[in-house]
């Protein structure tokens, strides 16, 4: 067999799939019919020093909770808007948290990130780790399932 023979046997296959390339047909392939559903919370207080606040909170499935620490600001002075706090989630049993997660110097603009194996109560705990002057306000977003 010649060399020109050959090669032209080799596009043969790849004309084959282009001709099938330019076919009208389309296929879509779909994943799961429901998408799951994310449930967004905002928690809000003042912590003053050396002090914390737990926040208890419910989960309606398994997913990723995550935690945000939106504002933490010197109440007597505003300007002082960056102040870190400890921040923790964990499983809430009706009266106290059983802390799973901490970071105790999450920063404005940072998050903590866990996974709820199940639906259940959870909770999440902010508190000073010593940068709060006499008192700080914060709000904290927190997105779960």
């Amino acid at each position: 067999m010649s060399r020109s023979f050959t090669r032209a046997l080799l596009l043969v296959p790849v004309l084959a799939a282009l001709t099938a390339c330019g076919s009208n047909d389309t296929t879509i392939t779909t994943g799961p019919s429901t998408l799951p559903t994310v449930l967004t919370e905002t928690f809000s207080g003042t912590l003053t020093r050396n002090s914390a606040y737990t926040h208890p909170f419910s989960v309606m499935d398994s997913g990723t909770v995550a935690v945000f620490l939106i504002t933490s600001t010197d109440t007597a002075n505003p300007d002082n808007n960056a102040i870190p706090l400890g921040v923790s989630l964990g499983t809430w049993n009706g009266s106290s948290c059983a802390i799973v997660i901490a970071n105790d110097s999450v920063a404005p603009g940072s998050s903590i990130t866990g996974q709820a194996t199940a639906a259940g109560n959870l909770c999440v705990r902010v508190y000073d780790v010593g940068f709060v002057p006499s008192a700080a306000n914060y709000e904290l977003l927190i997105d779960h399932p």
